[in-house]
């Protein structure tokens, strides 16, 4: 449970700064996680993202405040991180549905935000099926593009769909099936977690680089703005996504972090993980989700 306990020490710490100028990085650094890791799981277990918590935290206090005391607003705007009383406004009407000149009349209604609580219970009780890969090094050619940190399972961001919009209409696909024969073009969608301090991750669209792929044509699409994405050793936690669209993606993840991780003795690590979107694939199958773990305990 060592990952419950790691989202609660993060709970703790944005409540204990929540009137300093604090941001999801600084939670994450505060139980050393890479930005991306912590901002995916928080999002993914809370329902929301750090971001976002930390914002009704302070807007919630904010109304309370000024409900019961004598607080100016734009004392109140300062207090609670906002650069001046317009934006101040804005966000406390958009969160409590009145302004904050009104929720200083006594009878206005207030919403009301608590703190967050992490409690174990009972998850599951339908089959979860997997398998554990364990893989060498590995190299791929891939079309890769930086993305920030804050659209990972953000299921109103269409960041990454687009992106792979883009590489169809830019024949990107057409490019990398050179490389492969027919039948094994397999395209894997690469996800790397972040370098620390840094806001973004990079997504790449490729294909394996084997000894069954075309190597004298992985020049020529490094040439056109390709790159290499190399992989080390890991061990893979594999799931199959079945659904029509990327949404199953995001379940799976929620049921990684809710079913999978609390019952198996695995912890998540810091790798790439990816999607395989088979060219030949079974009924229903979206894709399959590789996620890098390790033993708890195992260094």
């Amino acid at each position: 449970m060592e990952w419950v306990k790691l989202l609660q020490t993060a709970i703790d710490y944005m409540e204990d700064h929540l009137l300093e100028k604090i941001s999801y990085e600084d939670a994450a650094r505060a139980v050393h996680m890479s930005s991306y890791n912590f901002h995916r799981t928080f999002s993914l277990m809370a329902g929301m993202t750090a971001s976002e918590y930390i914002r009704n935290r302070r807007l919630s206090l904010a109304g309370q405040e000024l409900q019961m005391t004598d607080m100016k607003v734009i004392d109140a705007a300062y207090k609670y991180g906002y650069e001046t009383p317009e934006s101040f406004t804005k966000a406390f009407s958009r969160f409590h549905g009145v302004t904050p000149k009104a929720a200083k009349l006594r009878g206005t209604r207030l919403s009301l935000f608590n703190a967050l609580v992490i409690k174990i219970t009972l998850e599951g009780g339908k089959a979860m099926d997997y398998r554990i890969v364990e893989t060498g090094n590995k190299r791929y050619a891939a079309k890769v593009k930086a993305f920030k940190n804050e659209i990972i399972n953000d299921n109103g961001n269409q960041e990454i769909p687009d992106f792979w919009t883009q590489c169809r209409k830019d024949k990107v696909f057409d490019a990398l099936y050179t490389l492969r024969p027919e039948g094994k073009r397999d395209l894997y969608g690469l996800c790397s977690p972040t370098i620390e301090d840094e806001d973004t991750f990079d997504y790449g669209i490729g294909v394996v680089i084997d000894e069954e792929t075309a190597i004298d044509k992985v020049q020529d699409l490094i040439n056109q703005g390709f790159r290499i994405w190399e992989t080390g050793p890991a061990t893979y936690a594999v799931f199959s996504c079945y659904g029509e669209d990327g949404n199953c993606i995001n379940e799976m993840w929620s049921r990684f972090f809710k079913e999978f991780l609390p019952q198996s003795g695995y912890k998540h690590t810091e790798e790439t993980d990816f999607e395989i979107y088979f060219e030949k694939s079974s009924p229903g199958l979206f894709c399959e989700l590789w996620i890098p773990v390790t033993v708890q305990g195992k260094e």
